[in-house]
Parts: C-alpha cells; sequence; structure tokens
C-alpha cells in the first residue's frame, strides 16, 4: 500500500508542479492542490434508502485512510472541499461550506459535519444547474486550486433549466472538470427512467474536462467503494484506466447527434 501511494504521489506532484508554475494563486487567495464540489443529486427520484447511502458513503470516503493519503500526497498537501444538493432548477444548496481538509483532524470534522446535516429533497433533475452553480461556488471561494473538479452524481437525467451540454461547455472554459457519478440502481420502480442507458449519458452528455471520468453504482453494496475510489482518483489528479467500474468521457461531438443530452427535456415537454 505505502509503494502504491508514493507512486500516486509522484505522478500527482509532477502534475500539480506544471500546473502550479503556469497559474500561481491570485493575491489574498489560498493555494490548495484541489478546489473539488461534491455535487450530489437529491431529486425526488432518489429514494430516502438510497439518500442515506449515498450521504453514508461520502462520510466514509471522507474518513478512510486512502482519503486523507490522496490528500496529502499533493504538492501543497491540502484541499478545498464544499458539498452541495441539487434538484431543481434554482433550489440547490451548500450543506456544508468550503473547509481546508489537510489531516485527519480536518477531515473527521468536515465528515462529522455532514453526517449530522439533516437529509432533505427535491422534485426535479436539474444537471446543469447544479454545474453552473458549482463553478460559481468554484469563482468566488478564497482558494486558488491547482485543479478545479465538480463531482457530480444523479440517477436521471438533464430535465430542468439550461440544456446540459451548455453547462459542461461553460466548465470546461473556465478549466473545470466534471466528473460523474451515475446511480443506475434498477429498484424502487426505476424503470420509469427516460433514458435506457444513463451511464452512456453521463459520459457523452454530463462530465468533461481534463481526465474527466465516471464511477458509476450499480447495485447498493457499490456505493462505499465507489465513492471512495472516485474521490482519491479526483484528489490525486491521476487519470483512471479504462475498466468495468471507471469509464473517461466519450469524444467531443460523440452525443448522439444531441439526442441523447435532450432526452430529460424532451420527455418533460411531452409530460
Amino acid at each position: 500500500m505505502a509503494s502504491i501511494w508514493r507512486n500516486l504521489a509522484a505522478v500527482g506532484f509532477a502534475g500539480a508542479l506544471a500546473a502550479f508554475s503556469a497559474n500561481p494563486a491570485a493575491a489574498g487567495l489560498e493555494e490548495v492542490d484541489v478546489e473539488l464540489v461534491m455535487a450530489v443529486d437529491v431529486s425526488r427520484s432518489m429514494a430516502m434508502g438510497e439518500q442515506i447511502l449515498q450521504r453514508k458513503g461520502y462520510v466514509d470516503a471522507i474518513r478512510s485512510p486512502e482519503f486523507l493519503a490522496a490528500v496529502q500526497s499533493g504538492l501543497l498537501g491540502k484541499i478545498a472541499l464544499t458539498y452541495v444538493e441539487w434538484g431543481n432548477a434554482g433550489e440547490e444548496r451548500v450543506l456544508i461550506d468550503w473547509r481546508i481538509v489537510e489531516d485527519e483532524t480536518t477531515a473527521k470534522a468536515f465528515a462529522d459535519a455532514l453526517a449530522d446535516a439533516p437529509i432533505r429533497g427535491e422534485t426535479r433533475t436539474s444537471i446543469s444547474e447544479a454545474v453552473i452553480f458549482s463553478i460559481n461556488q468554484i469563482d468566488t471561494n478564497a482558494y486558488e486550486g491547482l485543479r478545479r473538479v465538480i463531482d457530480v452524481s444523479g440517477d436521471g437525467p438533464n430535465d430542468h433549466g439550461r440544456p446540459v451540454t451548455q453547462a459542461r461547455e461553460l466548465a470546461v472554459a473556465r478549466n473545470v472538470t466534471i466528473n460523474g457519478l451515475p446511480i443506475v440502481l434498477d429498484e424502487h420502480g426505476k424503470r420509469w427512467s427516460v433514458v435506457d442507458d444513463l451511464e452512456r449519458y453521463y459520459r457523452n452528455c454530463v462530465i468533461g474536462g481534463a481526465g474527466s471520468f465516471q464511477v458509476p453504482i450499480r447495485n447498493r453494496q457499490d456505493f462505499a467503494a465507489a465513492i471512495r475510489r472516485k474521490l482519491v482518483l479526483e484528489i490525486v489528479g491521476v487519470e483512471p484506466e479504462e475498466t468495468p467500474l471507471v469509464m473517461q468521457a466519450a469524444a467531443p461531438g460523440a452525443n448522439d447527434g444531441g439526442d441523447l443530452c435532450t432526452v430529460g427535456e424532451r420527455a418533460t415537454a411531452r409530460r
């Protein structure tokens, strides 16, 4: 395990050093390795049991030794972290505001605050507005990250707000990477979903930017391991290998002529 983290640290250090040299911190902002927004779906399609699993997955991941090792492997050895919940357009909420995580104490404090926060629900699914909201959180915080990342979880396509690809384009233009955690459990009547392949939807329409990838959750037992692995990869900044669990973004333009990326909006219009 120690040798693995030494290798990850070496790769992460080299990438971070290059970014640091090209992009020094703006005056008055605290430098960190990563500015990371965890943008979490709490729309109506997320059953309460899934919301509880999702929340516990993030809490356990942040408390894990793998997460802390990833944080401390960076050039600066610290990250800025925030937790955002989203559903309807305009109803995004910062549940845990930006905090520095750099050691066991700060990681535990963030995880404890998250574990104690109430769970709520919204109705519709606006991935696009969640991304725009998250970009604004990054642009207006007190930190300057060598990398800027939005971690989006969700169990359905965008059906509210502006087109999801428009939000992705804005993120990429702002040097923000979007990674995905598509939740594809087929339970609690989930066959109503208007998209047949949520993994393909996220890969073609949601994620984007340098080194972007997604980690799908296909069963309830996957939550904790998938979230932990995803956060570690995001923090270390090592592009994942192509495996059945981790999938990288599709090539630009590989979005089924745009039809796939508007499936949620078209279903809403029909209703």
